[in-house]
């Protein structure tokens, strides 16, 4: 939405700063790359100082920059619950949640928890947007989503976490694999066989070849992605593959794979955390979404991690629809 009560300069600022770019922002804005410019100079002509730093690949903010895009966006997001509040006295709003999670909670844990908690809250609206890490706090910084799901190693500064919980990452195995019989499993464990691995943009990945750092220990992965979704209907004994609980838990529950924590602290030291904007109050309808997503993330750490099986067992395929 665009917001009509901020100045053109304004408005100007807060697309640059949103895109990165003058010649996108003012094709967003359907205005002249030279009338963006204008308006940016005189906003930092008013302000007295700069609010962009000017790169030839195109426009970073200043740290004055970022405080000025931090408060118009919350100002902005402020706008639009009270608009959407208007609405609601009118019968017209949808009650409209915005959430964004990483791939690893898209495939099965996210779509459960929207269908319960829309069938306890009829007529609200819900809507997921699954993308990197990365992309996942950028949606939020800029005020695009107004929950995250995601995994963190470090605190992300202008987010404010609503929820936090330890999310160590797991070797995934299939239940006959020989590792599945141990209740801990090192790196120099999972090593010795065919890797089933996150690109170095996913945390898991980023945890693990930490471990393997701190050890002296190399591997070659024999499947990388991004998409556990990929690896997944891949994995095979003897394979072993990385992820977090939430992401195989429903693997788990009928038997397909098993998951095995690993014995090294750096294996440890990652957060499933649910973010917001710092700054911002919630509306009522999203901070019940919040409580509710706080529930399922509790009910799925107090899961089992699946049973071994003997060599040689029956085994069940993984489904690259589950």
């Amino acid at each position: 939405m665009t917001l009509p009560l901020l100045s053109i300069p304004m408005r100007h600022f807060l697309e640059v700063a949103r895109s990165g770019s003058v010649n996108q922002a003012a094709a967003r804005l359907f205005v002249a790359s030279s009338a963006v410019s204008r308006q940016i100079a005189k906003l930092e002509d008013s302000l007295g100082t700069p609010l962009f730093e000017r790169h030839a690949r195109g426009m970073a903010l200043t740290a004055a920059g970022e405080r000025l895009a931090a408060h118009l966006r919350n100002a902005q997001i402020d706008i639009e619950q009270v608009i959407e509040q208007v609405r609601d006295l009118g019968g017209q709003s949808a009650r409209r949640i915005r959430m964004a999670c990483t791939e690893g909670f898209a495939g099965h844990f996210m779509p459960l928890v929207m269908r319960s908690f829309e069938s306890a809250n009829p007529g609200c609206q819900l809507e997921l947007h699954v993308g990197s890490p990365d992309g996942v706090s950028s949606l939020l910084a800029r005020g695009e989503t107004d929950i995250a799901l995601k995994y963190v190693v470090a605190p992300e500064p202008g987010l404010k976490i609503e929820h936090s919980a330890t999310a160590p990452v797991y070797a995934v195995l299939r239940p006959d694999h020989p590792l599945a019989r141990q209740r801990v499993v090192s790196v120099a464990d999972a090593v010795r066989y065919p890797l089933a691995v996150g690109d170095k943009g996913v945390t898991a990945r980023q945890l693990f070849d930490q471990a393997c750092s701190l050890q002296g220990l190399q591997y070659r992965a024999l499947f990388v992605s991004n998409f556990s979704s990929v690896l997944l209907p891949l994995l095979r004994t003897p394979d072993v593959m990385l992820s977090g609980l939430v992401t195989v838990m429903h693997l788990i529950d009928d038997g397909t794979v098993v998951a095995r924590p690993f014995a090294e602290a750096p294996l440890q030291q990652r957060q499933l955390q649910v973010l917001a904007l710092e700054g911002r109050t919630l509306p009522p309808l999203a901070q019940d979404f919040v409580r509710h997503l706080v529930a399922a993330i509790a009910s799925a750490g107090r899961r089992k991690l699946g049973r071994a099986q003997a060599s040689g067992a029956t085994k069940k395929e993984i489904s690259p629809g589950r």
